[in-house]
């Protein structure tokens, strides 16, 4: 699972050869979610109100360029990195 960015303690990665809808993983502390790219829904799992509204910030800067990682994790590629939350 690589990983794409990480700030305030939240790593964000992917995986490669995932199912679709395009998404990303997030993880704090011991909590995990999955984020779908295009709609910013919570597909499974969930964070800290605070954490989860840090990932949603930080995914609405950067939607083309998960996008773009979705599609170089799906071809079995390292995702580029992703500047992180500032």
């Amino acid at each position: 699972m690589p990983e794409i960015s990480r700030f305030y303690g939240i790593i964000i990665a992917m995986f490669y050869s995932e199912h679709n809808p395009p998404h990303f993983h997030a993880r704090y502390a011991e909590s995990k979610v999955a984020i779908e790219i295009r709609t910013l829904r919570v597909l499974e799992g969930g964070l800290p109100p605070r954490a989860l509204g840090l990932v949603m910030e930080w995914a609405s800067l950067h939607q083309n360029e998960l996008l773009r990682d979705w599609d170089l994790a799906r071809k079995g590629k390292t995702p580029d990195k992703i500047e992180p939350l500032k």
